[in-house]
């Protein structure tokens, strides 16, 4: 039923978005519809993303996961770059981080709670995501924005610079770590007992055909949507630091949001918790610091360096999800105290 939907959006909302484009359209109507249209082929993206991953297997899988897990958000953030929306992209980045670790697992942890009274997953996976999540938020984006206070504007982007190549290398490590080295060794026995053979929706031909012709078109909506987020603040009376940290991140995301959602429905908290915990880490380990490096080609170039409120809500979300989850289990009561802390983080945002 959501696949029909998704696919109803698509056919409706692509041509619609491109006979309003050339046609000059109010830009708050194209705002709404260029939104619904990326959330629409960004269920596609996923789609062939999952089929793809199952026809290649694992290893390659983890791969193509990391490249077009946020796909969307990156191509949006690179011509927002282009834009010199410089504060939406940081904000951006900020919002998918709050997103993932208490929109999305919280949801997840809310809805499979009221099905199930103790949802399990994968400890030892939480334990080692734990780890990597202090690292790649606490110190690599606070460490920035302190040392900064006593530095140049050059000599932070060279930091800025220095630490993105760190994160990439590091990033691409832990999925050799994951995928390689260490796959399956810290597999439980619920794991095995509950594994199933997948059957990808999918061809490979048709995976690989969905997917690039759902990027390019993703890549052409997203570079009008950028030109409307100007008359969208001033309209709403919206700051650029709220539409990248809601509107932005919802947006690029919400296909991701929705499967992680239904997959705790199903009792499959393993794959939600990845796609909760796993996206954080694209987005912190990877995202951020390609952005940065992209941004070296355009005219205005974007530091690593975030506003002390959003490290603020990035670090107190990790350590959240931190104490949460290392137990392996929930339920929908820490479900909807993640859930709390989003709101009371959206609503200091909005009113900043």
């Amino acid at each position: 039923m959501t696949n029909k939907i998704f696919m109803l959006m698509t056919f409706a909302g692509v041509p619609l978005s491109i006979i309003g484009t050339l046609m000059h359209w109010s830009n708050g109507i194209l705002f709404v519809l260029y939104c619904l249209t990326i959330i629409a082929l960004a269920s596609f993206m996923g789609r062939a993303t999952e089929s793809l991953a199952i026809v290649a297997g694992p290893r390659i899988g983890g791969l193509l996961n990391a490249t077009f897990g946020n796909a969307v958000e990156l191509i949006i953030s690179i011509f927002a770059l282009k834009a010199g929306l410089v504060g939406v992209v940081l904000a951006s980045l900020t919002g998918s981080v709050l997103g993932n670790l208490l929109l999305v697992a919280g949801l997840s942890f809310f809805v499979g709670g009221l099905k199930y009274k103790r949802p399990e997953f994968n400890v030892y996976d939480a334990r080692h995501n734990s780890g990597l999540l202090m690292f790649a938020v606490i110190i690599a984006f606070v460490i920035p924005a302190v040392f900064s206070l006593d530095m140049s504007k050059g000599k932070t982007l060279t930091l800025s610079v220095g630490i993105s190549v760190t994160l990439v290398i590091l990033y691409l490590a832990a999925l050799f770590f994951k995928l390689v080295t260490h796959r399956g060794v810290y597999q439980t026995t619920n794991d095995i007992d509950t594994h199933e053979e997948e059957e990808p929706e999918w061809g490979k031909g048709k995976a690989i055909a969905v997917l690039a012709i759902a990027t390019i078109v993703v890549a052409y909506i997203s570079e009008h949507l950028v030109h409307t987020f100007e008359f969208v603040a001033e309209s709403f009376g919206w700051t650029e630091l709220f539409i990248g940290v809601i509107i932005v991140a919802i947006v690029g995301n919400a296909a991701e949001h929705a499967s992680a959602v239904l997959m705790a429905f199903k009792n499959k908290m393993d794959v939600a918790v990845e796609i909760a915990i796993g996206s954080t880490l694209q987005v912190a380990m990877f995202v951020a610091p390609v952005l940065v490096i992209v941004s070296l080609f355009f005219n205005q170039s974007m530091p690593l360096i975030f506003s002390w409120q959003e490290l603020i809500a990035m670090v107190s979300s990790v350590l959240l999800m931190v104490v949460i989850s290392n137990d392996g289990e929930t339920n929908w009561f820490e479900g909807l105290t993640l859930l709390a802390a989003y709101v009371i983080i959206g609503i200091g945002f909005f009113l900043l």
